[in-house]
């Protein structure tokens, strides 16, 4: 079997920097047409030119011939403000803000602490401006239950703030629960999450949170949050959906929703996805270390190709 299809995006990509950008970008580049590019790097990336530096260095990080195009975002603090919102529509090469809520995750203590008391200006910017919000929806409240944290950020933030601002487009990133998927989108049976993103539904689309860090990092008493899977996502995606029996909807769920949301061409070139099996490696080296993927040394069923 042979899917030929529309080349996808990627709505949700940490390529870091330095050496691990250097290690990771190729695999990222020769699968997706875009990223979208996370902004929590040490220092975050808060401002318009620091977002057009950054750009920069991803592009000389690329391989020789790729036309991988990084789509940059704003890191959104208590201090961004409405000036920074309309300078980053300007540049042409900012596409949203991310709201990380301080201490939920890596490298988000300069995060926002009280987004209606500090941030609403920059909100109501957003709006004029048509620049999406990108949440990672939990709350940091050490007294809700690990497992409560999205819930509870959408009862007590993100709700609120569609009531507020109903024409800010808004987008809830990596959607973890069943109560996540009942507020982007009705879904009465269980197995929510993949009900919803085979469902056709033009509210889903691929965001991989591909999240690479160097072994060490991993394995130790605290370990950073986040898996590598550029390496692995499509033919992860490919085998859901044939699972779910919808396989007519992964080009719609991972190469046009996500450009029609964000006003954007779809891509023309296209990809394949041949049932062939192939080995994940068991790690990846490169200069500063080693990173293991996701599904390391397992046989994946889908193998992607270019066309």
């Amino acid at each position: 079997m042979e899917l030929s299809i529309t080349r996808p995006d990627d709505w949700h990509l940490h390529l870091r920097d330095g050496d691990l950008l250097q290690a990771v970008i190729p695999h990222s580049a020769s699968h997706f047409g875009r990223g979208i590019i996370m902004p929590n790097l040490k220092p975050p990336i808060k401002t318009t030119p620091a977002a057009v530096a950054y750009r920069e260095t991803i592009l000389k990080a690329l391989p020789a011939n790729s036309d991988f195009t990084p789509l940059m975002t704003l890191y959104l603090t208590d201090t961004t403000s409405p000036e920074e919102i309309k300078l980053a529509r300007e540049s042409g090469v900012v596409y949203a803000v991310k709201l990380y809520p301080a201490g939920a995750t890596t490298n988000s203590q300069d995060g926002v602490t009280d987004l209606f008391g500090k941030c609403l200006p920059v909100l109501e910017e957003m709006v004029k401006q048509n620049m999406p919000l990108l949440v990672h929806g939990e709350v940091t409240d050490p007294k809700v239950d690990i497992f409560d944290r999205e819930k509870v950020f959408i009862d007590t933030v993100l709700r609120p703030l569609i009531e507020r601002l109903p024409q800010l487009k808004v987008v809830m990133e990596h959607v973890t629960t069943e109560d996540a998927v009942r507020f982007v989108e009705s879904c009465k049976e269980g197995q929510a999450i993949v009900s919803a993103v085979t469902s056709g539904s033009k509210r889903f689309f691929l965001g991989t949170d591909s999240a690479p860090h160097e072994r060490r990092k991993k394995e130790c008493s605290c370990g950073c949050a986040g898996i590598y899977n550029a390496l692995v996502a499509l033919s992860i995606y490919a085998k859901v959906f044939e699972e779910a029996g919808a396989l007519d909807k992964l080009e719609a769920f991972m190469s046009f929703n996500g450009p029609d949301f964000y006003g954007l061409p779809r891509n023309t070139s296209r990809i394949k996805l041949i049932k062939s099996p192939w080995k994940v490696p068991e790690s990846l080296s490169y200069a500063s270390g080693e990173i293991i993927p996701m599904f390391a040394g397992e046989t994946l069923e889908w193998l992607p190709s270019s066309v």
